[in-house]
């Protein structure tokens, strides 16, 4: 059988490409909102969070409707192909994802070699063997998503039984050739673009001087009294300590966490935010899972004096959160030479800074 060597895979467009960034963008932008929204107690950004990802999906849903329609409307084209290499994962599932390395050679067309991952039911996995032909179907301008037919009709079915392939010349086409590695570094950095686009407008609100330290009552149980006042409700707590005290005075942290914690009992927290008379304490839904959020009770209280110290001069924040598992401290202190920031893990233990 003559081969004839395939073209080379085109290329992403520059639309394929932007739609990378954006998808990496809105879910930046929406993660980063609510969370941020949790923390200033700011509502509109808890809402707008969730709106801004189903808005973007809506819109991609809407802007790629005409080209899957137009895919949809193609017919698949129907080839014979030989297997140049198949590799399952194994397990105890009945149907295995398995890789395989194909030489697709199509009526009238040239051949042309492709990777694809597909899954195989145990049974029929024992009749697929290197050098044996299979029939294959794929999308004529997507030859790339090929897929092994599991029921062929009986004419194709004949012509693999007899069928005699030659390895087929050329790229392969889908894994790594396809282009994924890309996608993934634009999606990145589409996220961090996100991210940046909501912090950096409220920077000053997250890591500049505390705000007038005044407890706003909330619809769940507020107490006063010995100098401080706390605030519980059915997802944030917040205790203000009266003028001359700090929360690193010895043991006043420890008893402001206690208090909110304690109401109800086991409440874990998503973040916690701790200024010189403030404690801000992002609580978890309750009957939660255990694995979201941290235990608040947890920190290395005798340990955040000396960091705040060695963070540098000037109106300093502590803020802790589990988001991206383990627990990490971040201690942002703003003075006459700009921003320095601290990072410390669950034990107080430095892992790096920033602006010295």
């Amino acid at each position: 059988m003559t081969i004839t060597a395939a073209a080379p895979p085109a290329r992403f467009g520059p639309g394929r490409l932007l739609k990378e960034v954006l998808t990496g963008g809105a879910v930046g932008a929406a993660v980063t909102a609510f969370v941020v929204g949790c923390v200033l107690e700011r509502a509109s950004l808890v809402v707008l969070g969730p709106l801004l990802g189903a808005a973007y999906g809506l819109l991609l849903l809407l802007a790629t409707r005409p080209r899957r329609r137009r895919e949809a409307a193609v017919a698949p084209r129907t080839a014979l192909a030989r297997i140049e290499a198949l590799e399952s994962a194994g397990g105890e599932a009945t149907d295995m994802p398995t890789r395989f390395e194909l030489s697709v050679v199509p009526d009238g067309a040239p051949a042309f070699r492709v990777e694809i991952r597909q899954e195989v039911h145990v049974a029929e996995l024992a009749d697929l063997r290197a050098g044996g032909a299979v029939v294959v179907a794929y999308p004529p301008d997507r030859p790339e998503r090929a897929r092994i037919v599991r029921r062929p009709t009986p004419e194709w079915e004949e012509r693999a039984v007899g069928a005699s392939l030659d390895p087929a010349p050329g790229p392969l086409l889908g894994g790594e050739a396809a282009g994924y590695r890309g996608e993934g570094y634009l999606v990145l950095l589409g996220l961090l673009l996100g991210v940046a686009a909501v912090l950096l407008p409220l920077r000053a609100e997250l890591f500049g001087p505390a705000p007038a330290e005044t407890a706003r009552p909330g619809p769940a149980a507020t107490a006063s009294g010995t100098g401080s006042t706390t605030t519980v409700t059915s997802g944030m707590g917040t205790v203000v300590l009266g003028p001359g005290r700090s929360m690193l005075d010895p043991g006043e942290l420890r008893a402001a966490v206690e208090s909110l914690t304690e109401r109800p009992e086991g409440r874990r927290a998503l973040t916690l935010v701790v200024r010189e008379r403030l404690l801000v304490v992002v609580l978890a839904p309750p009957g939660g899972t255990r694995a979201g959020g941290f235990d608040p009770r947890s920190l290395p209280y005798d340990r955040l004096p000396a960091l705040v110290e060695e963070a540098g001069p000037g109106e300093w924040q502590v803020t802790a959160d589990a988001l991206t598992d383990p627990l990490v401290l971040r201690i942002v202190v703003t003075g006459d030479g700009g921003a320095r920031t601290l990072e410390a893990d669950g034990r107080g233990r430095v892992l790096r800074r920033t602006g010295d």
